[in-house]
């Protein structure tokens, strides 16, 4: 079997279709890549690739990638919901078949190397890559955003991985690394963004703070308000669906919400998301209601239901599903 590295960019722009479609052009044309999901977001400005490779073929891509935003964004203009220190804010490697995931902090680590050598911007290494504690946590290395690296480039703590310490002003700075299969996930509320940030502060592991950690291990969260829908979101990422499954969010963010006196109306995935993250959920659901249900269609079927999953869109199981999309 052919060895497959997932990458999944996110880049500062998800309102411009021309820029949007370069950088699918950049990706797609590398040769090796296949480019599996582009999904862009208008209130974030933000688009998320997702495409797989053999470890040399992502690498490349995500270049090629870069390459072309930087030619096209830039973040002297940029404004949205979503935090971002960056154009290409994000660049992470995730092993999917017959790779380890030291093969994918090694890209990490070289694409990190080329992409500094080849723009002259600064790179920070992040997760299973990240060379201290306090770089391993996505929302540490990214603390003041874009706005804070003027000041932070300066300070020893935050000297670049690679790269000049200098602040690039229509990039920014690029966040790469290494991490297990991430789930980004987003519950819709009709409510502002101010009682959506409660719940997300309620209910993500780092919580408040110190003295006040949240409900769910392993689980990111931020409250924002999608104009283009017209509903607020308790937006997260779920670090380890196998510690806190996908349906244990929505019955939290569920829970919550209801004692707010808030109603949930649905939920949305972006980007891909494994099989058995949506047959655990259906599990659940099945023992919990005592349903008779066989075929993996049909539980991938009561999970899209369930969560609500096709309310901003339809939810195609066959693009959606990792091992269903690349078959």
């Amino acid at each position: 079997m052919a060895r497959l590295v997932e990458c999944v960019p996110n880049f500062s722009e998800g309102r411009n279709k021309e820029v949007i479609d370069a950088i699918s052009a950049a990706i797609s044309s590398t040769p090796g890549c296949s480019l599996l999901d582009v999904d862009p977001g208008a209130s974030t400005n933000r688009t998320v690739y997702t495409f797989v490779g053999s470890p040399e073929a992502v690498v490349e891509g995500a270049l090629n990638a870069a390459r072309q935003a930087f030619s096209l964004i830039d973040m002297r203009k940029h404004s949205g919901e979503h935090p971002r220190t960056g154009a290409m804010d994000v660049c992470p490697f995730i092993p999917v078949q017959n790779v380890s995931m030291d093969n994918c902090v090694q890209c990490a680590n070289v694409f990190g190397q080329k992409l500094a050598e080849m723009l002259h911007v600064p790179v920070y290494l992040y997760g299973e890559a990240a060379r201290t504690e306090t770089r391993r946590s996505l929302p540490s290395v990214r603390t003041g955003e874009y706005e804070a690296l003027p000041e932070k480039l300066k300070r020893d703590e935050w000297a670049p991985d690679f790269g000049p310490a200098d602040f690039v002003p229509s990039w920014g700075a690029t966040v790469t690394g290494a991490r297990k299969f991430l789930i980004a996930y987003n519950v819709n509320l009709i409510s502002t963004k101010e009682q959506a940030h409660r719940i997300a502060l309620d209910i993500r592991e780092q919580g408040r703070g110190k003295d006040q950690p949240g409900q769910l291990k392993k689980v990111q969260g931020i409250g924002w308000y999608l104009d283009e829908a017209n509903l607020a979101q308790v937006s997260t990422n779920i670090l380890d669906y196998e510690v806190t499954p996908l349906h244990a969010v929505y019955e939290e963010i569920c829970r919550d919400a209801e004692d707010l006196n808030l109603p949930v109306v649905g939920s949305q995935i972006v980007g891909l998301i494994p099989l058995k993250a949506l047959l655990d959920s259906a599990d659940f659901y099945i023992q919990r209601e005592r349903l008779f249900i066989i075929k993996e269609e049909h539980k991938v079927r009561l999970v899209i239901s369930k969560l609500g999953l096709d309310s901003l869109g339809l939810f195609n199981p066959k693009e959606r599903i990792i091992e269903w999309d690349m078959s």
